[in-house]
């Protein structure tokens, strides 16, 4: 993809994937008013929205962190698969250490809160066409206070390690199952059988520590792979 600059006559062209419909319709409505952007598509299901990337071929994704089924982070490798040259932008109301250095370890560009002003959207969009990562201030801040305190282990390190351990497919089991789906709704969701989902709740709570469904969503809502 070339590098985008502000003389370029043609719009940035962005994809927006979030499972919030109101949360889409804003970031659509807040483009559509700004001539350097044009929003090729929405969808609210990450895997769904992989395919679309891969034929519309958009400059920019911005991609929700947080989503069921399969989180955000899992799905760049899928997306990146369908269109390599895709700049990703993290959207989020997780600011948190874990997730940003998931994120940025697996090939995000930047990181935004939704929480930062409207403007800064704009300027993330524009910096990581110009092959700059972007991180909204209030993430920057996590990552400086990490920094000086020099990395030292605290009590979530462990939690954070174990949900790192997980396969993307274990992730995707570990968020249906925190959001209190049965074995039964699981096998059917992912396409697997029933047997399968069984083997994989069985193992996530061995690898996770958690021996129940309320243990597995209070883990999830912690680490910010789903709102709580």
């Amino acid at each position: 993809m070339s590098t985008i600059t502000p003389m370029e006559s043609h719009p940035t062209k962005v994809y927006l994937v979030d499972d919030q419909t109101m949360i889409r319709a804003a970031f659509k409505s807040l483009l559509a008013k700004d001539p350097r952007f044009q929003v090729l598509g929405d969808c609210g299901d990450a895997r769904r929205a992989a395919q679309a990337i891969g034929t519309l071929k958009p400059d920019v994704v911005l991609l929700d962190v947080s989503m069921p089924g399969l989180s955000g982070i899992d799905a760049i490798p899928l997306i990146r698969k369908e269109h390599p040259r895709v700049k990703v932008i993290m959207l989020t109301h997780h600011e948190g250490e874990s997730f940003v250095e998931q994120a940025l370890r697996a090939g995000a560009d930047g990181y935004l809160s939704k929480d930062s002003d409207p403007a800064e959207l704009a300027l993330a969009i524009e910096s990581v066409g110009r092959d700059e990562m972007f991180l909204s201030p209030k993430v920057a801040g996590v990552l400086v206070h990490r920094t000086r305190r020099g990395h030292v282990p605290d009590t979530t390190a462990i939690g954070q390690s174990r949900i790192e351990s997980l396969t993307p497919r274990e992730r995707e089991v570990f968020q249906l199952l925190a959001l209190g789906r049965s074995n039964k709704e699981v096998a059917k969701t992912l396409s697997m059988s029933v047997g399968t989902a069984k083997k994989h709740r069985e193992n996530l709570q061995r690898k996770l520590d958690c021996h129940s469904a309320a243990e597995l969503a209070l883990l999830a809502i912690r680490e910010g792979l789903i709102g709580n």
